[in-house]
């Protein structure tokens, strides 16, 4: 089958720089291994980058066939380039061209990437999260607030901009720092002391929950996941333990409070939900990404391998199981075998 990995790297490739930049970048060697998973499993595979001129690329290298139905996938890597609701903007080209892709829909990805909608929905839902305002100004409100306080941008991913503030009277100069640097709100919320850790989920129907993810920060004063930890340049980043040392009780909350976490945000096919434990063992739910990062020292490619499955595997489970989503049946197939050996009955027919 033919597939095109699409990314955001040359942000050279637009009409206007106008609008938030995106600052978030998938790893180079992330995508290349990306590429070479679905090489080795068989596909024709194109990279390409996710810009105004890549609808007239994936044409040219999948064509519509004779029935005007798709001939080929794209494997979504796009964090977008700039602008709101960045992670969007290539799905929902797809969806106007008609071309199938991993992850999440446009709406998924929307919800998302708007922490605060994400937490109005997991209210609704009765999802527990930590307390909030939405601040724009120094002069904001955040009374009912317990301090210490966790201070974020609105639509950014990454832990970009975050900040704990334990003075109230600190707290102006942060959402203002916030508000200049990203022109977006701040997202202030209560900070939960304790354990962190991450469920990773992949699939739809059924949902296949990956071994839990615990940050261990170790004896470290600062005990939350920051930028500089992801970007691997902080001086004491925090190990990640998997299996996390967690007691079957709270595991099976956990995996139900991420699978809902992620049917309120409408996500598909593949995300990493971050769940926050008090000293109570009561669990809050921080946030969802709609595009785990697949990164090798990443919490999502950690939780996978835990579950047996190696890099080039859990890339062609990614796609076969947006295949299925699309189609009814997986994508790999390799000489009438499926990824673990078994006869099919059935060849590939939808691509």
């Amino acid at each position: 089958m033919k597939v095109a990995v699409v990314r955001n790297r040359d942000h050279a490739g637009v009409i206007n720089t106008f609008g938030q930049p995106c600052r978030e970048v998938y790893g180079a060697k992330t995508v290349e291994k990306v590429v070479a998973a679905l090489n080795a499993a068989g596909h024709e595979v194109l990279l390409c980058e996710g810009n105004k001129s890549f609808l007239a690329t994936l044409e040219a290298f999948m064509p519509a066939d004779l029935q005007g139905r798709p001939t080929g996938m794209v494997f979504n890597m796009a964090y977008g380039i700039q602008g709101e609701c960045r992670y969007t903007h290539v799905p929902a080209v797809l969806e106007m061209a008609g071309v199938p892709y991993t992850g999440s829909s446009p709406l998924g990805h929307a919800l998302a990437l708007d922490k605060v909608i994400t937490k109005d929905l997991l209210r609704a839902a009765g999802i527990p999260t930590p307390a909030y305002r939405v601040m724009r100004q120094a002069k904001d409100s955040a009374d009912g607030l317990n301090f210490p306080v966790v201070v974020k941008p609105r639509h950014e991913s990454t832990s970009l901009g975050l900040r704990l503030v334990h003075d109230p009277t600190d707290l102006g100069q942060a959402v203002e720092d916030i508000v200049v640097t990203y022109s977006q709100d701040a997202l202030v919320e209560e900070y939960i002391e304790g354990r962190e850790v991450c469920v990773a989920l992949l699939g739809n129907e059924p949902v296949e929950f990956l071994p839990l993810v615990e940050q261990d920060f170790g004896d470290r004063t600062l005990r939350l996941v920051t930028f500089e930890d992801k970007a691997h340049s902080a001086a004491l980043e925090p190990t990640k333990i998997c299996p996390a040392p967690v007691d079957e009780e709270l595991a099976a909350s956990l995996r139900n409070i991420a699978l809902a976490t992620f049917r309120a945000c409408q996500c598909r096919d593949y995300a990493r939900v971050d769940i926050r434990i008090d000293a109570a063992g009561r669990p809050f739910v921080l946030e969802i990404n709609s595009m785990a990062s697949l990164g090798g020292t990443g919490s999502y490619a950690l939780a996978a391998h835990a579950a047996g499955y190696d890099f080039p595997s859990l890339v062609n489970r990614i796609l076969d199981v947006c295949h299925e989503r699309y189609f009814g049946a997986p994508a790999t197939f390799r000489d009438g075998l499926d990824l673990d050996g078994n006869r099919l009955a059935v060849l590939r027919t939808a691509i």
